[in-house]
């Protein structure tokens, strides 16, 4: 090898000793993003875990717009969020109360440093101009720091204090109050929200997900650092994913618990979920909304329903998820399909706008990037440095990039310098909603953030 490789293939035993070295090796910048698969081989499947450090360049704001003409001039790899409240700029409903942990709108970085990895292979890219100036080396040089840290983290959890910002007399009231607004036409299905926080908190975020993905391993976890924010992050639900002129989404709807110890209640639990007639209704309201969406930006007679009411098991819930698909309209932006998609029908509900009016309305804790979408764009056609002269042919084609987002839920969010701790829990209500049971749903999917967190 080179002293200045930038893009090498290094092969590797274990797996997850692997990503627990990657992590602690990426901790020294102020930025990067870890997104990881945690082993779930679905049929949509891309790749087990993905690593970007260092900004070499970033887009900071609340414009599409501006977010669009980043993307023109750099149609590869960027990693990065989308805050749920991007609504006031596509839906024009606006957020008064306070947002403390303090992440923006939207925020994208083209890395510096790319990791990819497989069950057996690390592949690491580093920028020409990283190397060049010495930072921290070339690729092998990345590779043998990485080995070379330590892959144990401490489990220092405290004894936090979490509190509710909504009491469970308030929750009953307040589902008695939306299921009133069902009643006279306002809405369908809306997806309310409640906050636990902590005060004061001080927690080592790297410790904390890797608690929160022993106990809660979701395909779409992630631990995203933005100087002093972190989004800590366990999620199972897909956003959307684009692969060529193919665009789907997979959303969530219908939890029911799980009893590990037990596997006749844990099946019966399962089949229950399945055959739910509040959960079905409530999925398939949410997969109309979704059609509706996709049908905006794709060709007339292309968005269809792969699956309905599928059921599947994680660590925590079993969970009803069903899948639309679509192809996409020609010469279709990165913005156009974010203004027709965005905020996920799974959590705001029908129709949307009305349903965002009634969260502002009802809602005690302003969102931020909870239920907004994290997770990166990359190439269409990966170009060989031969055909890196071609590159100009891509420039201002919004579309043309591969992505796949998430769904920011099951996730905890933390500002250092305000020692802020935040998650957030919620669930579907429709016109059959059982106030208790839908209280007794977001306590269950809050309960392995809270584990995470304290003792």
């Amino acid at each position: 090898m080179s002293a200045t490789n930038t893009n090498c293939i290094f092969t590797i035993t274990d797996l997850e000793n692997a990503k627990k070295k990657m992590l602690n090796w990426a901790n020294r910048f102020g930025i990067f993003c870890f997104l990881d698969n945690n082993r779930y081989q679905t049929d949509y499947h891309s790749v087990e875990c993905l690593l970007a450090a260092g900004a070499k360049n970033s887009f900071t704001g609340n414009t599409l717009t501006g977010l669009q003409e980043f993307i023109d001039e750099r149609p590869g790899w960027l990693f990065g969020h989308l805050g749920y409240d991007l609504k006031s700029q596509i839906e024009g409903v606006s957020s008064s109360r306070t947002d403390r942990v303090g992440f923006p709108d939207s925020f994208f970085f083209e890395p510096e440093v790319m990791i990819r990895l497989s069950e057996n292979e690390m592949k690491i890219e580093v920028k020409d101009e990283v190397v060049r100036k010495d930072s921290f080396g070339d690729a092998e040089g990345i590779f043998d720091e990485i080995m070379d840290a330590e892959s144990s983290m401490a489990d220092d959890r405290q004894d936090i204090y979490i509190k509710q910002r909504v009491s469970k007399e308030e929750y009953i009231e307040t589902i008695e109050k939306l299921k009133k607004h069902i009643l006279r036409g306002d809405c369908y299905e809306i997806n309310y929200c409640m906050e636990f926080f902590a005060e004061n908190a001080l927690i080592d975020p790297l410790s904390v997900y890797q608690k929160l993905s022993s106990t809660s391993p979701n395909p779409f976890s992630a631990l995203y650092k933005l100087e002093d924010k972190w989004l800590i992050c366990a999620s199972p639900e897909r956003f959307l994913k684009k692969e060529g002129n193919k665009i789907l989404s997979q959303p969530i709807k219908g939890t029911s618990s799980r009893f590990l110890k037990d596997d006749t209640k844990d099946r019966k639990s399962k089949e229950a979920l399945f055959i739910s007639e509040k959960d079905r209704s409530e999925n398939v309201m949410v997969v109309d909304l979704v059609r509706n969406d996709l049908a905006r930006v794709c060709k007339e007679g292309t968005v269809k329903v792969d699956e309905l009411f599928g059921v599947y098991s994680f660590p925590q819930v079993h969970q009803m998820i069903s899948t639309v698909s679509g192809e996409l309209n020609d010469n279709t932006s990165f913005t156009d399909i974010i203004r027709a998609t965005f905020p996920m029908g799974s959590m705001t509900g029908a129709p949307k706008r009305k349903v965002m009016e009634l969260i502002e309305k009802y809602e005690r804790s302003r969102r931020g990037i909870f239920s907004g979408a994290r997770g990166y764009t990359s190439p269409l056609n990966p170009l060989s440095p031969s055909s890196r002269a071609k590159r100009s042919k891509w420039r201002g084609v919004g579309g043309e990039v591969n992505f796949d987002f998430n769904v920011v839920i099951r996730s905890i969010m933390y500002n250092a310098s305000e020692k802020y701790l935040s998650f957030m829990a919620g669930s579907g209500i429709t016109f059959y909603s059982d106030a208790e049971k839908e209280y007794e749903e977001c306590l269950l999917k809050a309960e392995a953030m809270r584990g995470a967190i304290s003792n």
